[in-house]
């Protein structure tokens, strides 16, 4: 039976359109134009993005993730390289990005290829963390089962024990992963659900874009 009070809730969207006129050729720089749109807006943590992965037999998985960096290579986060996320990366480096900013009624869709960047990368990200942050990323064994939540902070307490006059070390099994597009959808909400998406899809050292049916 349908759950009226769920099936009932909806929103009209009425902020904005998106039309192929208007988009940059490229759609890491039309990225860049919403980017600093949310940023410049009232988006609460507008650099959250949901990032899936899957098993090589098909098996997804979905989390979210938070962006550090993006350029003309890609789309930059960092986590523990032996996590679940960093299994399924390793074993299938096909991925796909999601940005929802609510506030402006946007959504962006990525898909692509997953690689790591250079170890001097993840260390300079590793060394701009908090104290805390980095004493969590030795400490925590990502996406394994530990007995107790005491057991994580005493582990915590221990390292920073240690670390009182030097500087923790980023250990080798954290680190960060760039996503390289090879298609970049743009979704603009629209009045009655008859929404604005725009694809852009690389095709050699261009991109093409066209109108998807919402």
């Amino acid at each position: 039976m349908l759950n009226k009070q769920v099936a009932d809730l909806r929103k009209d969207y009425r902020l904005a359109s998106l039309d192929e006129h208007d988009v940059a050729p490229e759609p890491l720089e039309q990225f860049d134009r919403w980017w600093k749109q949310a940023t410049t807006s009232e988006v609460d943590e507008p650099n959250a993005m949901t990032l899936a992965t899957s098993t090589p037999d098909g098996y997804p998985s979905a989390r979210i993730v938070l962006l550090k960096s993006f350029d003309a290579d890609g789309f930059v986060f960092f986590t523990n390289y032996e996590s679940r996320k960093g299994q399924e990366m390793a074993a299938n480096p096909n991925v796909s990005l999601l940005f929802f900013w609510r506030e402006l009624e946007r959504q962006v869709r990525i898909d692509g290829v997953v690689s790591k960047v250079s170890a001097e990368m993840s260390n300079e990200y590793y060394n701009s963390r908090p104290a805390g942050s980095r004493l969590s990323a030795i400490v925590s064994p990502q996406s394994k089962v530990v007995p107790h939540r005491n057991f994580l902070e005493e582990q915590v307490q221990i390292l920073a024990e240690k670390y009182v006059l030097v500087e923790p070390e980023r250990p080798a099994y954290w680190g960060g992963y760039v996503v390289k597009p090879v298609k970049m959808e743009f979704w603009q909400g629209r009045s009655n659900r008859l929404h604005d998406r725009l694809l852009y899809s690389r095709e050699g050292n261009s991109w093409k874009i066209e109108r998807l049916a919402p």
